[in-house]
């Protein structure tokens, strides 16, 4: 498996809440929940602590357990960085700090892959491409969106309305008929989305593309390209690229287009694979 990897701060933030890894046949992308200003969290750390402990939780658990599913490993992590905060914090906190997580693992004849909130992965197997996503959470800020635009224009400026969506929001964080994310609770890590791929044989794995939502929204925002053209602008010209395909689709974005983010953390990592084209 050959693996390449970028991952870069929005633009003008010294601060960069994703983090990408690679220990041994396991990488993985985490894209840490900024916390909007002026919100309290019942945390002394931060999102960029909390993915770098959960990364490296991650890469303990995969060493002690290499044969255990990645749902038990990133259960084991989250557990482990629960611990890491002591007695510092209140980790029943709606706002305590999270993260996406997508994993891949080489092993043998396959792959194993695991997709927790809103960082996708694009698989190139086969010759089709097929993009694994939880689009739980865009299911609920869709319907949070709903519920705020129901809220009478009276009822508050923007910067309040804004703080009961958050508000809305947090409650629906780790539960049912809301979306999963890793945080506090280990249960969340067997909500995920997993998978496995061949390495051998006419349908074996090519390429896999790991990707933050700041990355992914080449495709999903900004259309700069397709999955397929993701792949291969990846292949061909990096990863760095593609982010800087990101930055300038944000710079020409108008203001009224616009996500509630001028800009995101961006992170991917690109794996290529030599498969068995015998067809055995």
């Amino acid at each position: 498996m050959r693996v390449r990897s970028a991952s870069a701060p929005a633009p003008g933030r010294d601060v960069n809440e994703d983090l990408v890894f690679r220990f041994g046949p396991l990488v993985g992308v985490l894209d840490g929940a900024t916390v909007p200003e002026g919100f309290d969290t019942g945390c002394v750390h931060g999102p960029e602590w909390y993915v770098r402990h959960l990364a490296a939780r991650i890469g303990l658990a995969e060493a002690a357990r290499p044969a255990a599913t990645l749902m038990s490993n990133l259960a084991a992590a989250i557990l482990a960085v629960r611990a890491d905060h002591a007695d510092e914090c209140d980790l029943d906190h709606p706002g305590t700090p999270s993260s996406t997580v997508c994993l891949l693992r080489e092993g043998g004849d396959q792959v194993d892959y695991l997709v927790l909130c809103d960082s996708p992965l694009v698989l190139d197997a086969g010759g089709r491409i097929t993009v694994v996503s939880d689009d739980r959470l865009d299911a609920a800020m869709a319907d949070l969106r709903r519920t705020v635009a129901t809220i009478p224009a009276g009822a508050g400026d923007r910067a309040s309305r804004f703080r009961e969506a958050v508000g809305v929001q947090r409650k629906r964080m780790n539960r049912t008929h809301g979306y999963w994310v890793a945080a506090a609770d280990p249960d969340a890590a067997y909500h995920a989305v997993t998978g496995t791929v061949a390495l051998r044989g006419r349908d074996a794995l090519r390429r896999a593309a790991l990707l933050s939502d700041g990355a992914s929204s080449a495709v999903e925002q900004f259309g700069v390209v397709d999955w397929a053209g993701l792949l291969d602008l990846l292949t061909v010209e990096g990863p760095a690229a593609l982010i800087d395909r990101v930055r300038a689709a944000e710079r020409d974005l108008p203001d009224r287009l616009r996500r509630h983010k001028r800009s995101d953390d961006a992170s991917v990592v690109l794996c290529e694979f030599n498969p068995d084209d015998s067809g055995a």
